[in-house]
């Protein structure tokens, strides 16, 4: 009996790594690639246990349970301090030059702001962002952030994607666009370090492939592809930052940091999941932020919980153009630019249908 629910178990986590390797929107093939490192832990567990099965059971489970393993390991293993890190570490770097941002999925239902205001105070980053932040969220978050980061673009929404951003930096020419829904919202500015150097910097939260939010994925892919071909048609100094409602090695990330040409400091460093702060067999990096080759990385921390279903996430990078040539920036193949290209033009157009 024991080797058919070892066996069971193992074929359903075979499927679900191959589904997750099919192309297209629908939100059950996507949602596949969620929980890698849950399904990698399976089919190790499986292996493992594979002994403890009747008598010519054991080859063929240890056999799909290593088989599943390797194919997540394929996918995650970028994400672990075992590979080589895609931005280079700052050292000796100018402090005037350094950008700390701390990115925040507030919750919208939680009404603990005091923590997190507490939070940031301690970490008291140039940039906060925060996300989900409705009216309310946005009345304290001026109480306490107005005096100390003095510029600021609000957008209080109560449909789970307000926005925020605080900056003791300038911000230079900040807007606020809707990219391919007309409820989504995203925040995009110059900032202007203490250096006088001038970055770009875009905010993004996309809405999630579910189904309480969207059959597909589509119009998230589609938000993320057209900020990664305006990206690459307007190669300046960059940082993308938010909640992408996707994770670090979905199909639809990894290819818009080709498309991009944007890095992910997470690479060869950890995963830093963020989500979900209240289960922790169930987390996953939803949370991110990219960097053009012009940044190295002085710290990724992801920080305490403060009510919310998403921990925050502190990042700091200094920009050193000298140091471009040390980063292996990902590169899109003409293929990749046109499938970009394709799924941001249907986003569009079924958003204009609908």
């Amino acid at each position: 009996m024991l080797g058919w629910l070892l066996g069971g178990i193992a074929v359903l986590l075979l499927l679900a790594s191959l589904i997750a390797r099919v192309p297209g929107h629908w939100w059950w093939l996507r949602a596949c690639e969620f929980p890698r490192l849950q399904i990698a832990l399976g089919g190790a567990v499986c292996a493992l246990a594979s002994p403890l099965a009747e008598p010519g059971m054991t080859p063929w489970i240890a056999a799909v349970g290593s088989t599943v393993l390797l194919i997540q390991l394929r996918y995650i293993l970028p994400w672990t301090p075992l590979w080589p890190v895609q931005v280079a570490r700052a050292h000796d770097d100018r402090p005037d030059r350094c950008l700390s941002l701390l990115v925040a999925n507030v919750l919208t239902s939680n009404r603990d702001s005091d923590a997190l205001l507490a939070i940031i105070h301690a970490q008291d980053p140039d940039l906060v962002l925060t996300l989900e932040s409705d009216d309310w969220w946005g009345k304290r978050l001026d109480t306490g952030l107005g005096d100390d980061w003095p510029h600021a673009v609000r957008v209080p929404l109560d449909n789970l994607y307000g926005m925020h951003l605080y900056s003791r930096r300038p911000l230079v020419d900040p807007r606020v666009q809707w990219l391919i829904q007309d409820d989504i919202p995203s925040i995009h500015c110059g900032i202007e370090l203490a250096s006088g150097d001038h970055i770009r910097f875009h905010a993004l939260h996309p809405r999630p492939p579910a189904p309480s939010e969207s059959e597909e994925s589509l119009w998230r892919d589609g938000e993320l592809m057209l900020i990664a071909k305006h990206i690459h048609r307007h190669p300046v100094p960059t940082v993308v930052a938010g909640d992408l409602n996707d994770v670090a090695w979905s199909r639809s990330t990894r290819l818009f940091c080709r498309v991009s040409g944007m890095l992910d400091p997470r690479r060869g460093r950890g995963m830093f999941s963020t989500f979900h702060a209240q289960h922790a067999l169930l987390r996953w990096p939803l949370d991110h932020v990219f960097s053009s080759e012009h940044f190295t990385l002085k710290q990724m921390r992801r920080l305490p919980g403060f009510g919310s279903d998403h921990f925050p996430i502190l990042t700091t990078l200094c920009y050193r153009p000298s140091r471009a040539d040390e980063h292996d920036t990902p590169t899109a193949t003409t293929e990749e630019h046109h499938d970009a290209v394709d799924t941001m033009h249907e986003a569009r157009e079924r958003e204009q249908d609908d």
